[in-house]
């Protein structure tokens, strides 16, 4: 049987972890650093114990709501989408998540859990008593060719591509050290979430957190497009790391859409990655839209678990509550 053990973030652990093939983004240094400041969290490591050998590694952060301790790796909201293990060939993921529920209920004394590791599928958890949805992210393999991936998107989606350049869109590279990209893609993100008559569901500090923690480990790729004019009319915020480029963010104007910068965001974003040796690119969720560009649907189940059916309540009820807020605030800034 597999257990975990809490350990400190010394440098031969980092190291080590360093060494799993599965390892992404989501596990490094930097972006646990960005989840914490983000949500007062405190980050958690494990190892992952067969016996006295080290087969393995854990991720998360402890966060407190309602009074109770709560293990989110990651928990909905963070802006992150998986977390979960590093493991050796072999080593069974359904057996560290069996080892998962001990370390966070008595090892750790939290009273709730939630996991979404890239690796795990829905097998892996029949019969553990866990909660949890069906979660799939959108897909696309960058070890085609540039002509084979153009080709695998659809036709509309080439000819929107075509249009942005006929249309003078430029796509520039910005640095994580630009004050003015956080202000221009929450303002971008704003008009997106208005045309649903909603809000963002973070402030644009979460982006400059963003920014200031990944911008020196060099994994984040920042993008805009601007019109004939100069101006700013689309955004993309793209960590990387390891093999995979992630899509965290876009946004765009609804009044400049017609000249389609959001497909030229993401068809400079693939190439990008592909002269990076990267081999995916992932849209870190599943949605209709992203279809169009020849993707492929992987599930990432989300699981969790409470300590007691009322803190399961809790938890339902706060999601709910926050979408309720969301709301209310949007029609708020309408009436004004």
């Amino acid at each position: 049987m597999l257990r975990l053990r809490r350990v400190d973030p010394t440098a031969a652990l980092w190291s080590d972890r360093a060494t799993y093939d599965d390892r992404l983004i989501f596990h490094t240094r930097p972006w646990l650093r960005f989840v914490a400041e983000a949500q007062g969290a405190s980050p958690v490591l494990a190892v992952v114990e067969d016996g006295r050998d080290t087969v393995g590694h854990f991720t998360g952060l402890v966060s407190r709501r309602f009074g109770l301790r709560i293990l989110g790796s990651p928990m909905a909201g963070w802006t992150t989408s998986y977390m979960g293990f590093l493991l050796q060939p072999g080593i069974s993921r359904r057996a560290a998540l069996e080892a998962l529920t001990p370390f966070a209920f008595d090892d750790l004394g939290c009273a709730h859990v939630e996991i979404r590791d890239r690796h795990l599928t829905p097998g892996d958890l029949d019969g553990l008593a866990l909660r949890w949805d069906t979660a799939p992210t959108a897909v696309i393999s960058l070890t085609p060719t540039e002509d084979e991936l153009f080709a695998a998107m659809t036709s509309a989606c080439r000819r929107n591509i075509r249009k942005a350049g006929k249309s003078g869109i430029v796509i520039e590279e910005a640095s994580p050290d630009d004050p003015s990209f956080a202000a221009e893609f929450y303002d971008q993100l704003r008009d997106v979430f208005a045309k649903q008559n909603l809000v963002p569901t973070y402030s644009i500090d979460r982006v400059r957190s963003l920014m200031s923690c990944l911008g020196p480990s060099g994994n984040l790729l920042l993008l805009r497009a601007r019109d004939t004019t100069g101006r700013c009319v689309a955004t993309a915020v793209l960590p990387w790391h390891h093999r995979t480029m992630y899509f965290w963010g876009g946004a765009s104007y609804r009044a400049d859409q017609l000249s389609r910068p959001n497909e030229a965001l993401i068809w400079h974003a693939l190439r990008w990655a592909r002269t990076r040796s990267l081999t995916e690119f992932d849209f870190v969720g599943g949605n209709a839209y992203k279809a169009k560009y020849g993707t492929t649907d992987v599930p990432v189940p989300w699981a969790r678990r409470s300590r007691s059916p009322l803190v399961a309540r809790l938890r339902d009820t706060a999601k709910q509550g926050f979408a309720l807020k969301q709301r209310a605030t949007a029609r708020l800034i309408r009436a004004r």
